[in-house]
């Protein structure tokens, strides 16, 4: 058997209806709820830093904090999604971003802001694991990178309201009426979150004696990889509108085009989930290809000039950033029946890249220059292709 032959063997679950969309919807809504408090954060960062008197340096840091909390966190939450309903953990960590927004919108200094995005944080590092669990319980086995598409557009999709309060309802009403006003999705996803039964999981199917040791060496591989793409696509993502201005857009050019691949991200993670599903085996592949088109858009960027840059961008965010839910099809279809683990697994490689992502460009612009600095995030991601290569082909090499 070959790497690119591993199949799914999570048993269904007695009682399963066939029907999982609805507790799909739940999880998605419950994704872009446990993300609010991040970008709902970052969008009002000019209002927030001037109202708390907090720096840029320390702005960045507390975001930084959400997560690398949703990072190491990902070690307790699989476990926790292992041994609670899929439901109960979903509605915690809607509690959590609801109690990250209201603590937020009553802080009166910088250390309040920095614990409200580490329960933010905490409560993020739930949904990932309980989505695997949830979608290797229910999901047909041919809808399974349809369905981690669908928890990755999630990702896409969770700026967008927060760029909405920020653009409509921080100006008239204040960053604080706005930050409660984002609370409304996760209180919204709380009670939605009943909507993602699992039933009764059926027994882990029988696996090769030397499947553990082969998942576990590809695993370290293909974490490490999407650590790496996503530092430098989460840069792009993070610095978006400062790298249009720098290549000649107006501020308001650039943000709409941000909002734009936004867009285009959401929908590339979709097409790109339903498509797989017609050749799951290649998931390792096209997530490596999507990896170097990241690539390749950041070298446009850094080319310097309008065009390069909308070209660039959209690479760097809609290809480079799409290929998430394909790694955790592929990690899922790696360890059958152990949905859980998959999911704390890839968003490990996904929020610690994130942690690092801002901080680390923006202290290597001030000192390089932005078109180095994009140069060199360019080939972070190409380094994260090549791990990906790398675990693909142990794979291989150890199956046989």
């Amino acid at each position: 058997m070959t790497t690119t032959e591993i199949e799914i063997g999570t048993a269904r679950p007695a009682g399963s209806t066939g029907r999982p969309w609805a507790g799909m919807g739940a999880i998605v809504l419950t994704s872009v709820a446990a993300m609010t408090p991040a970008f709902g954060i970052a969008a009002l960062a000019t209002p927030v830093e001037r109202g708390l008197g907090v720096s840029a340096t320390g702005f960045g840091l507390a975001l930084s904090g959400f997560f690398a909390a949703s990072a190491l966190g990902s070690f307790a939450a699989k476990r926790v999604a292992a041994r609670l309903p899929v439901p109960v953990v979903l509605a915690a960590a809607g509690v959590l971003a609801l109690a990250a927004l209201a603590l937020a919108a009553a802080a009166g200094n910088p250390a309040v802001l920095a614990a409200a995005l580490l329960v933010g944080g905490a409560g993020n590092a739930l949904v990932q694991p309980a989505a695997g669990r949830y979608i290797g319980a229910r999901v047909p086995r041919g809808r399974l990178s349809l369905a981690t598409g669908m928890v990755s557009a999630a990702l896409g999709a969770a700026p967008l309201v927060p760029g909405l309060l920020a653009g409509f309802a921080a100006g008239p009403l204040g960053w604080r009426t706005a930050l409660l006003l984002g609370a409304v999705l996760p209180a919204v996803a709380i009670p939605a979150a009943f909507l993602a039964g699992t039933g009764r999981a059926g027994p882990a199917p029988k696996r090769a004696a030397d499947g553990p040791a082969r998942a576990g060496r590809t695993l370290v591989l293909w974490t490490l990889a999407a650590g790496l793409a996503t530092v430098g696509s989460n840069a792009a993502a993070s610095f978006f509108v400062q790298l249009g201005t720098h290549s000649g857009l107006s501020t308001g050019l650039a943000g709409l085009m941000q909002s734009l691949a936004g867009v285009v991200a959401v929908a590339v993670r979709l097409a790109a989930g339903g498509l797989a599903d017609r050749a799951p085996r290649r998931n390792p592949v096209l997530v490596t290809a999507m990896m170097l088109s990241g690539a390749a858009g950041l070298a446009l960027v850094a080319a310097g000039g309008p065009a390069a840059f909308v070209a660039g961008a959209l690479l760097a965010v809609a290809g480079g950033w799409g290929w998430t839910g394909l790694l955790l099809a592929a990690v899922m279809r790696l360890l059958p029946g152990q949905g859980e683990r998959a999911g704390a697994t890839v968003q490990i490689g996904l929020f610690g890249g994130a942690a690092v992502a801002p901080l680390a460009f923006g202290a290597a612009s001030s000192a390089l220059g932005v078109p180095v600095t994009v140069l060199v995030a360019a080939l972070i991601v190409l380094a994260g292709a090549a791990s990906m290569l790398a675990g693909t082909a142990a794979l291989r090499r150890a199956a046989g």
